[in-house]
């Protein structure tokens, strides 16, 4: 906000948040908004986190909600509740999910994904150095081997050629998709990539790390877009770059 000088309260993040959506929305597969930059500005960020919502689906622009919640029961059914399911002011195209508490922990997401239409995004093999401490464990039999192995399974249990369990593998996780022996394309579901640009990834590296998996993947750039704003062509401008690497163009 203070780069393209706005004030760090709600209003700034309408305006930037609606700037973006009208500049880029049309171009992007899909908007991934970053809840907790809403929440930190209590009630009135997360109603413009909602007009927002609700603005890109008149526009029919796919909403990818970055919450990355996750919990057993109730709590997990709350959590659906609000971000899948159609009557909620939340509501998203899909939502990222934490399988910390095991992935069956998910159900109520996963149930009522299918049931609306919509999709989620499971935490399997993240491109921040930490990660590795929790998802590599068990070298061949490792933690995100289990998860991608879980949302296999899952979406096997639906007709299609894409289930709606996708996966969050970092961009930048290199070599880690063969040392650890995962099949994406197993999946039969989108990859969430992020990492793209000011994170250190290009279109190139998408293409070798997920090899024949590529076409299920959705690289994510954010910060490199938006450092081109506030101005709705250089938005433009850089998302269209953007595009133009990840075809190879």
């Amino acid at each position: 906000l203070k780069a393209w000088g706005l004030d760090d309260d709600a209003a700034g993040l309408r305006r930037f948040s609606l700037t973006v959506l009208e500049s880029i929305g049309s171009l992007a597969a899909a908007v991934k908004p970053q809840v907790a930059l809403y929440e930190r500005h209590g009630s009135a960020g997360m109603a413009v986190l909602e007009e927002l919502l609700a603005e890109a689906r008149d526009e029919s622009v796919l909403t990818i909600a970055d919450a990355k919640r996750g919990d057993i029961g109730s709590t997990m059914a709350a959590y659906a509740d609000a971000w899948l399911r159609d009557s909620s002011p939340l509501a998203a195209d899909s939502v990222t999910l934490s399988p910390y508490l095991g992935f069956e922990s998910l159900r109520p997401a996963l149930d009522l994904a299918a049931q609306t239409g919509r999709g989620v995004f499971v935490l399997a093999l993240t491109s921040n150095p930490e990660g590795a401490s929790v998802q590599h464990v068990g070298g061949a039999d490792s933690v995100a081997r289990r998860i991608v192995e879980a949302a296999a399974a899952e979406n096997r249990r639906y007709p299609g050629p894409l289930g709606s369990v996708g996966l969050v593998v970092g961009a930048t996780v290199g070599s880690a998709l063969s040392d650890l022996q995962l099949d994406l394309r197993a999946v039969s579901g989108p990859i969430l990539a992020p990492g793209l640009g000011a994170q250190g990834a290009t279109a190139a590296d998408l293409r070798r790390t997920f090899g024949a998996a590529y076409p299920q993947v959705l690289g994510t750039s954010s910060r490199d877009i938006l450092a081109a704003g506030p101005a709705a062509q250089g938005l433009r401008d850089a998302a269209l770059r953007t595009l133009d690497g990840l075809r190879g163009e």
